[in-house]
């Protein structure tokens, strides 16, 4: 039997409610989650930078 590895994660912001992390997945693939009090979003890497480049544009 083989056992899975676990995601490793790391909090990029983090406030009272809200929280950002990714997760690097034992396949290679990078998520990102965007947790909104009971609402998370998850974004794969290119659903990311766009997500990034939206934000940036609220200035």
């Amino acid at each position: 039997m083989s056992e899975e590895k676990a995601p490793v994660t790391e909090t990029l912001a983090e406030t009272e409610n809200y929280l950002v992390w990714k997760a690097a997945e034992p396949d290679g693939e990078v998520t990102y989650h965007v947790e909104l009090n009971n609402v998370t979003v998850h974004f794969f890497e290119e659903e990311w930078r766009e997500f990034i480049d939206l934000m940036k544009n609220l200035k």
